[in-house]
């Protein structure tokens, strides 16, 4: 539960509509502020007032998953209008007060040691990225399906990068049949692949390795899947870049090549915005019991 505790919610897509519901049920105090264009009415939530006292109360504010654009400036589906998060209002915050963002940027990280507040880009920590991958391979499977004429079982499949997305994809494309290959850097991740029973390719030397797949799933947010890789695919191939914006793959050459690559990012949000929020909600409310009460002793 969360009783006694203020949050505001700034922003957001149908992820924040879960994340609403989640802590209204804890009976935390919530206070809305970009949601004037949503059908669903929140009666529990209090509109926040930014020249209001309502800031000396808060011991949280969510963001939404991007964050703040580099103005500072914060959209959400919800509302047409732009949401700038001030350095002042921030400064009125209790000392303890959670800043939560899925994602920061130099501005976000640069407005938040100003006002001295903790800040949270919940995509980085391993627990939300872990319970994420389940969504996002759910999405991934989708769209290949959706994007090609041929079936996974018995295709090649390329995943660039062992991290705690690629692992999860890794497993499941070798589980529904497909030869898989994975794209590692260290040799313990090479390792890694081994004991799962699959193939590794060297990324140190991505320009030398035979890349020739009919599906490459990339999860590396840097620009990996260049040229000289894509030259190598077949007219049927496609690119899924998981990665985060603007990925890791040259869309231009791609489309110049006439293969089919997509650019996917935040995929639980788009295939699973209610699991997406109660993940979100769930470590929301465990880290605002760990960190907040310490605090308040």
């Amino acid at each position: 539960m969360l009783t006694g505790y203020h949050v505001a919610v700034i922003g957001g897509d149908a992820r924040q509509i879960e994340l609403i519901r989640r802590l209204n049920e804890w009976d935390a105090t919530v206070y809305l502020a970009g949601f004037d264009q949503l059908n669903e009415s929140f009666r529990e939530a209090i509109d926040l007032d930014f020249d209001s006292q309502q800031v000396e109360k808060l011991d949280a504010v969510i963001l939404p998953v991007p964050g703040t654009d580099d103005d500072g400036k914060i959209e959400g589906i919800f509302s047409n209008q732009l949401i700038h998060l001030p350095e002042e209002w921030l400064k009125r915050t209790p000392d303890h007060c959670l800043i939560f963002t899925g994602i920061t940027n130099t501005h976000l990280t640069k407005l938040a040691n100003k006002v001295n507040r903790p800040l949270i880009p919940l995509m980085d920590r391993d627990d939300v990225a872990i319970y994420n991958s389940i969504p996002t391979v759910e999405g991934t499977l989708m769209l290949v399906i959706q994007h090609t004429d041929f079936t996974i079982h018995g295709s090649k499949v390329i995943v660039l990068g062992l991290g705690r997305l690629g692992m999860s994809l890794a497993r499941t494309f070798d589980h529904l049949g497909a030869e898989v290959l994975v794209g590692v850097r260290s040799s313990k991740s090479a390792a890694r692949v081994y004991e799962m029973g699959l193939k590794s390719i060297d990324m140190n030397e991505i320009d030398k390795v035979d890349m020739t797949c009919d599906i490459l799933l990339n999860t590396v947010p840097h620009l990996v899947v260049n040229a000289s890789v894509i030259k190598q695919l077949p007219s049927h191939a496609l690119i899924l870049d998981l990665a985060s914006k603007p990925g890791g793959t040259d869309f231009r050459y791609a489309d110049n090549r006439g293969v089919k690559a997509l650019l996917a990012p935040g995929l639980p949000g788009i295939v699973a915005p209610k699991t997406a929020g109660r993940i979100i909600a769930d470590v929301v409310s465990r880290l605002l019991n760990q960190n907040v009460r310490k605090e308040n002793g």
